[in-house]
């Protein structure tokens, strides 16, 4: 661990100067990684291959192409804010939760589709909004 010159431990600040803990940064590299395979899912359900089973009488019933295009917008948004989430600002940390939870609930929603790629990517928003709560505390 490395301290600055006003006692500041570098391992541990989060301030949005560059410089994230460890835990922010593993939500991070999560957060892109979900994003990344909620695109690749979007981009599977928009283009209507044999990937995925259409249950019928549903709950919620609603077109693969719809459910297509929500997890693609909603993926392209977790990936640029997983990026954002690199600088370690409040923001990114704020709306990686906010993201990461609607994320649950589209995968949720999404289980009868394709329900192992559903539970990794409730698994993977889990642990991101764990990692992002459990951030660094402010040090006084």
């Amino acid at each position: 661990m490395t301290t600055h010159a006003g006692g500041t431990n570098t391992a541990t600040r989060d301030s949005g100067h560059g410089l994230v803990s460890g835990w922010t940064a593993f939500a991070a590299v999560l957060m892109v990684f979900g994003g990344l395979m909620a695109i690749f899912q979007g981009i599977s359900a928009i283009a209507k291959d044999n990937v995925f089973v259409v249950t019928r009488d549903y709950s919620y019933e609603f077109s693969l192409t719809g459910w297509g295009w929500l997890h693609l917008i909603l993926g392209i948004v977790v990936l640029l804010a997983g990026f954002a989430l690199f600088k370690g600002a409040m923001w990114a940390r704020v709306t990686g939760v906010l993201l990461a939870g609607l994320s649950m609930i589209a995968n949720f929603i999404w289980l009868p589709y394709y329900p192992l790629w559903a539970l990794v990517l409730l698994a993977i928003d889990v642990f991101v909004i764990w990692a992002l709560c459990a951030g660094p505390r402010p040090t006084t």
